[in-house]
């Protein structure tokens, strides 16, 4: 089986801001996402664009947390909360 749904020509610097900031990496795990994105040379407009596309999947991440059914919760209880609290972190 193959997932098509965001096949397609990306760039590396929105790819590892998508992995640093998906839910999977932080609720349950002890991912060390600056670590893990200490391990790449950026320049300065590529760290830039890093903090730009990490706070739009932060945002991304809040709005479907927060819609999370709470009769049918998939995370823990205040993952939303800690959501909105690292969404404050990236745009301080």
């Amino acid at each position: 089986m193959v997932d098509f749904e965001d096949s397609g020509r990306s760039d590396r610097v929105y790819e590892r801001a998508d992995i640093a900031e998906h839910a999977s990496l932080w609720v349950d795990s002890g991912f060390d996402i600056a670590r893990f994105l200490g391990l790449f040379d950026l320049d300065n407009a590529q760290a830039r664009r890093l903090r730009e596309c990490r706070r739009l999947f932060s945002l991304l991440w809040l709005l479907v947390l927060a819609l999370e059914d709470p009769s049918s919760p998939r995370n823990p209880a205040g993952t939303a909360e800690r959501q909105a609290q690292r969404l404050l972190g990236l745009l301080g």
